[in-house]
C-alpha cells in the first residue's frame, strides 16, 4: 500500500515555527496538529507560546486546549490521538502537519513507537515523591542519569511528574522507560515524511528566548499563573509543571525572588532549546533551514520547494 504524505516541522523553541507554519498550511492546504507537550493544556495560554485565533488564519489547530491542568498526558495517549487527527484530515482531503519541539512526542508518530502498558506503583511513587521533600528533585534527577540517560536528557530539570514516572517504571520491570517506549527505529514508518527543520545560530536563539521570556511576562504571564491557583490549581498539578510555570510558581510561593525566577526560566529555556537541537539532530531525514539573515518568506519559498520535490 503506498503510503500518505505527513509535512512535519520541528526545530528548537522561540525558532519561529508557529508563524511559518501558518504560511505553509495556506500553501499546501494543510492542517496542523501541535507536537507540544504544554499546549493540550487549557488556560496555560501566555507561557506556551499558544497560537491566538486570530493569528491562525482559519488553519485549524488539532490537540491544542483538551486538557485541564490538573489532569495528566503521556506520549502514548498523544500518539493515538494524532494518528486519529491525521486520518480525518485524510478524509477532508487535506494534508497533515505535524508541528512542534516535543522530540518524543514527533516521534512517537513518526517512527511508529510502540508503548508497553506499565502498571504503577504507588508504593515505589510514594517513597519516590518522599525524596523530592526531603532531598530535592535533584537527587532523582542524578539517579535517573546513572539509569536512563536517554530520558535524563530528555525531561526538564523541573518536570517531577516525568522524573518520577521514569524511575517509577525502572524499579518496577527493571528496564529503562526509554527502552519501554521504543521498539522501533523508524524503518517501518506508515507514512512517507517530509520533515523539516528550522534552526538559528546559536546566539540569535538565545537571544530571540531572553527576549521572548520578557515579553511573554508582559503579557501578564504571572497573572495567568495566579488565576490558575486562585481556581484551585494544585502547585504540584502536571500543568503547571512546565517550563517557566514551575519556577513563577516558586516565586509566587516565596521559594525564590522574581528576579530570580526570571533568570531561571531564561536559563532553562536555552539549555532546553540545546536539547532539542540535539535530539533532532540525531534524525538524518530532517531537511534543515537556516534562519538566519532571511525572512520568513524566503524561509517559505524553501520549504515549498523542498516540500514539492519530496511529495
Amino acid at each position: 500500500m503506498q503510503r500518505r504524505p505527513l509535512f512535519v516541522l520541528i526545530g528548537p523553541t522561540a525558532v519561529g515555527k508557529t508563524s511559518l507554519s501558518i504560511e505553509i498550511a495556506k500553501k499546501i492546504n494543510g492542517e496542523i496538529i501541535s507536537a507540544d507537550s504544554m499546549q493540550v493544556y487549557k488556560y496555560l495560554n501566555i507561557g506556551t507560546a499558544k497560537i491566538r485565533p486570530e493569528e491562525a488564519q482559519g488553519i485549524p489547530h488539532h490537540l491544542v486546549n483538551i486538557k485541564k491542568p490538573t489532569e495528566s498526558f503521556s506520549v502514548a495517549e498523544f500518539k493515538k490521538l494524532a494518528e486519529e487527527k491525521i486520518s480525518e484530515i485524510y478524509n477532508k482531503k487535506k494534508l497533515p502537519m505535524l508541528v512542534g519541539g516535543t522530540g518524543l512526542y514527533v516521534n512517537s508518530v513518526i517512527n511508529d513507537y510502540n508503548f508497553t502498558e506499565i502498571d504503577s506503583s504507588q508504593k515505589i511513587r510514594a517513597d519516590l515523591k518522599k525524596i523530592v521533600l526531603e532531598q530535592g528533585i535533584e537527587t532523582l534527577l542524578a539517579k535517573l542519569n546513572e539509569i536512563d540517560p536517554i530520558s535524563a536528557q530528555k525531561f526538564h530539570p523541573h518536570d517531577q511528574r516525568r522524573i518520577i514516572r521514569a524511575l517509577e517504571v525502572y524499579y518496577s520491570t527493571g528496564k529503562p522507560i526509554s527502552q519501554n517506549q521504543i521498539t522501533s527505529n523508524g524503518d517501518n514508518t506508515k507514512y512517507k515524511l517530509i520533515i523539516v527543520g528550522l534552526n538559528l545560530a546559536r546566539e540569535k536563539l538565545y537571544q530571540r528566548i531572553n527576549f521572548r521570556v520578557d515579553e511573554m511576562l508582559k503579557e501578564g504571564w504571572l497573572s495567568e499563573i495566579e488565576n490558575l491557583l486562585q481556581h484551585g490549581v494544585p502547585i504540584d498539578a502536571p500543568g503547571l509543571q512546565g517550563l517557566g510555570y514551575k519556577q513563577l510558581v516558586m516565586y509566587l510561593e516565596g521559594w525564590l525572588t522574581y528576579e530570580e525566577a526570571v533568570e531561571l526560566i531564561k536559563r532553562d529555556t536555552r539549555r532546553f532549546a540545546k536539547r532539542q537541537l540535539t535530539w533532532f539532530n540525531r534524525d538524518k531525514r530532517i531537511y534543515w533551514v537556516q534562519m538566519d539573515n532571511r525572512n520568513e518568506n524566503e524561509a517559505l519559498e524553501e520549504i515549498l520547494s523542498y516540500l514539492g520535490r519530496s511529495i
